[in-house]
């Protein structure tokens, strides 16, 4: 930097700024508000654990919500095809409009189109994924300058809490039921609205709980949504992974007055979470979303569109998988499920819920069993230490005295990963002493 003007040049002096002392003279770059407030709050939970594994057992990881990792479960070779036919074409390497190619956004509004819904293209905005879309649709709904409050599940994925608070926008958790398949409090949800609620999000099929809500309870939160006059965003991305006897509903087909955003994506019914293509629908049926319509459209502009070559793949993904791929899917996740069930089910101090859907299962951790844990945090440490089997604790999720483990592990790792949980269960199992009945008097 120049300590004088240049010759024959004029400075502004409001501008021009002589070198400061080479004592003083360093960079100070702040960081915005918003990635201040920008936190992980799985990974602050993980990262602060004592996670050393036994070294003398190979680690199995029951915690990591992609479907992908062990090798187990791929994408249908109609998926595969159509992407690697894509890339081959070479038609789809620019870019595309901001909400999506329309024959990709047609594509959607088709294979959403069933129980009554219909979907327009017009209605479906295209994403990098679903955490892109939820971000979207808390971003144009919520806004913290105002110092609006949006409802979440507790238990719940935290990626809600996580892009509302880097906003500003207040996180407000209701409780979900575990003895009623985890559905929604609905007295508790109604005593956390007041008049800077933004919206109230759901999630069905749930992440971490594997609960899959009827359509009698949707329809109950749904007039809970329509008295008090709060648009829902719907987190439908395990939409239709559900095990038999159950029938995934989705708040679009139920009628209500009450408007909508539904997320979904690829990610997990077809399992390529990796290509990053996600979705909004918006349903509008009192005609409450004219500007939000136009605000995530502004929104959207600033990635400049979603992945253009799985768009361009996406009719023959949607539309071409055969339903043979996803009952395939289906029964390899129950098969497991069951085994965890059944397993986890005898050992002591344990108490499975059995998931009617998703991914997952949760599982309860009788505190007053294991004295020597002060919270789950410490029983899966423990647990990591001594067995090598890593579950997420559910403080992850916003509920102490719960772990969450999933259920798209390889059946035979899931049969040695919860004989680990027995083994280390009936080491440190300690059942409550016998309490004293008083004495009764005989006349």
């Amino acid at each position: 930097m120049l300590d004088t003007p240049p010759k024959n040049v004029t400075i502004n002096k409001i501008y021009y700024k002589k070198t400061a002392d080479p004592v003083s003279d360093k960079w100070d770059v702040p960081i915005s508000t918003t990635a201040k407030n920008c936190r992980n709050y799985i990974r602050e939970i993980v990262d602060n654990l004592n996670l050393e594994p036994n070294p003398n057992k190979k680690v199995i990881a029951l915690s990591i919500g992609d479907p992908t990792v062990y090798g187990n479960l791929v994408p249908a070779k109609e998926t595969t095809d159509a992407l690697i036919e894509t890339v081959l074409n070479g038609k789809h390497n620019g870019y595309g409009g901001s909400c999506g190619l329309d024959c990709s956004r047609n594509a959607v509004a088709e294979y959403l189109s069933y129980d009554g819904v219909e979907v327009q293209a017009e209605d479906v905005i295209l994403c990098s994924g679903c955490s892109s879309s939820l971000d979207l649709c808390i971003t144009v709904l919520a806004d913290g300058t105002r110092g609006q409050n949006i409802l979440v599940p507790k238990p719940g994925f935290p990626i809600y809490r996580t892009l509302a608070e880097s906003m500003g926008v207040e996180v407000r958790h209701y409780d979900l039921l575990p003895e009623e398949n985890w559905e929604l409090d609905l007295d508790d949800v109604e005593s956390k609205i007041d008049s800077k609620t933004a919206a109230i999000v759901i999630n069905n099929p749930s992440n971490p709980c594997g609960s899959v809500y009827s359509e009698e309870h949707l329809r109950n939160v749904l007039r809970l949504a329509e008295r008090n006059k709060i648009p829902i965003i719907a987190d439908e991305i395990y939409e239709r992974l559900v095990f038999p006897g159950n029938k995934f509903v989705s708040v679009a087909s139920l009628g209500a007055k009450v408007p909508l955003l539904i997320c979904g994506g690829l990610a997990k019914r077809f399992l390529v979470p990796g290509w990053r293509l996600g979705w909004i629908v918006v349903h509008d049926p009192v005609g409450a979303f004219a500007a939000v319509r136009k605000g995530l459209v502004c929104l959207s502009q600033r990635i400049i569109g979603s992945n253009t070559l799985v768009q361009g793949a996406m009719t023959k993904i949607l539309l071409e998988t055969p339903q043979s791929f996803h009952d395939e899917l289906m029964n390899t996740l129950i098969e497991t499920a069951n085994i965890a069930y059944e397993e986890i089910g005898k050992i002591r101090g344990l108490k499975p819920f059995m998931p009617q859907g998703a991914m997952y299962m949760m599982v309860q951790i009788k505190s007053e069993c294991f004295p020597q844990f002060n919270d789950g945090l410490e029983f899966v440490s423990k647990l990591m230490e001594e067995e090598s089997t890593f579950c997420l604790p559910g403080e992850a999720f916003g509920l102490g005295g719960y772990m969450r483990i999933i259920i798209t592990v390889p059946k035979e790792l899931m049969v040695e990963a919860c004989e680990r949980l027995a083994n280390f269960c009936n080491k440190y199992y300690k059942p409550k002493p016998c309490q004293l009945l008083p004495p009764v008097s005989i006349e």
